[in-house]
């Protein structure tokens, strides 16, 4: 069975949780997993990005990013204690790893990830690195050692010409997998079947009283959140839960939140690239038809209007624009599209300029700004809280299924 090898930096929450769950993958899987140290900064350099880009991110998105990082540990019941002062620098921590050789990898990654994301050390302290290394029997000059500087350079350098654009990053052969949300990929690329992504885990299967409603927040511009509408009517049925679809204006949003209007567009090509695949990846895992679209990005006004005027419109228009690549912001098109479905397309083209229709998109937006909302596709879940528990991405559907379970239930 081919190896697993992991790129991870100590720094990345997302790299400890992965690192915590990779082991007992590996095994189910039949294989085994080699750890590789890189430097994220050096990864993110290489790409023109920011060292720190969470620094970059407009406040909503960084307060989301911690509350998804906590509830990411949770979900998969990895201990997490999230430093306020996070990130803290890991240079020195990531030569001391290097510095231990390959066959200890591991065992010194197991020990700084603890020690960062459990015991909540500060291990950018040279005392607190020089405490770790005498307790796995390392001497603490090590880190100064510049054939340890260079190899750990070398190894960075070498995961970016591999394709690397951030950790974690699993590789399985020749294929890439970045993202501890992606791990049924790095199984499929070993030749196990993916199963159901949105399938409740067993930890979190209960009869604990379930949630009362779910909204899910969408634009017809994004493309992830076309393939969560294929998924959420079944992922909350599954669950007894009814779904009130809520359209909103993303750009909106993105503007009052202080978010770049087509974050796609800023992207180096290598991530764009990496979209591209990860989408097609995601549509083939849930069985549906997708098509990246040719005109890009999309004016998605008038059909969002037509879907807040008419809820069935919702799919066939997400079909229209994502599978058969349709102009779904011309008029007469979409009317076509709304005709081919069945609707009373002149109607709804007519209430779509109404003054009320207006409004209600409008009210949609903000209610989805006011709620915590960061992006599409979004999901507001009611578990009794003073606020719902907002979760992003249709990466999270086994998250919400688990909520909507009524099993996984975390403060807003």
């Amino acid at each position: 069975m081919t190896e697993i090898e992991l790129y991870f930096d100590i720094v990345c929450p997302y790299a400890y949780v992965a690192a915590a769950r990779i082991d007992t993958l590996a095994r189910t899987w039949g294989t085994s997993v080699r750890f590789s140290p890189v430097l994220l900064g050096g990864i993110l350099r290489a790409l023109g990005a920011d060292v720190d880009p969470n620094q970059a991110l407009a406040p909503a998105r960084q307060r989301h990013t911690r509350q998804d990082i906590s509830r990411t540990a949770e979900f998969h019941r990895v201990p997490l204690a999230l430093p306020q002062a996070h990130p803290r620098r890991t240079l020195d921590a990531m030569r001391l790893v290097v510095a231990a050789g390959p066959a200890r990898h591991r065992e010194l990654a197991q020990a700084l990830f603890a020690a960062y994301w459990r015991r909540g050390l500060d291990i950018a302290r040279r005392d607190v690195l020089e405490g770790i290394a005498r307790e796995h029997s390392l001497a603490p000059e090590l880190i100064d050692d510049p054939g340890v500087k260079a190899e750990l350079r070398a190894r960075t350098d070498a995961a970016v010409a591999r394709g690397v654009l951030g950790v974690p990053t699993f590789a399985v052969g020749e294929r890439l997998v970045w993202g501890q949300d992606r791990l049924a990929f790095v199984g499929a690329a070993l030749g196990h079947p993916l199963g159901d992504l949105a399938a409740v885990p067993e930890p979190w299967r209960t009869s604990a009283p379930r949630p009362a409603a779910l909204t899910f927040f969408h634009d017809f511009a994004s493309p992830f959140s076309y393939l969560a509408a294929t998924q959420i009517e079944r992922v909350a049925a599954a669950a007894g839960v009814g779904v009130s679809w809520r359209p909103i204006l993303l750009g909106a949003l993105f503007r009052d939140i202080g978010t770049p209007q087509v974050p796609l567009a800023t992207m180096h090509p290598a991530k764009q690239r990496w979209v591209a695949r990860d989408l097609e990846a995601w549509a083939a895992a849930w069985d549906v038809p997708f098509r990246f679209r040719g005109a890009f990005p999309i004016r998605t006004v008038l059909p969002l209007r037509v879907a807040v005027a008419e809820p069935a419109a919702t799919l066939p228009i997400y079909r229209a624009c994502w599978v058969d690549d349709l102009a779904v912001d011309v008029r007469d098109v979409l009317g076509d599209v709304l005709a081919r479905a069945g609707l009373p397309a002149a109607d709804l083209l007519a209430r779509a300029e109404s003054a009320e229709i207006k409004a209600r998109l409008h009210a949609n937006t903000a209610a989805a700004e006011a709620a915590g909302v960061c992006g599409v596709p979004s999901y507001a879940i009611e578990q009794g809280n003073e606020a719902p528990l907002v979760l992003w991405g249709q990466d999270r559907l086994a998250m919400v299924a688990a909520a909507l379970g009524g099993g996984f239930r975390l403060q807003a």
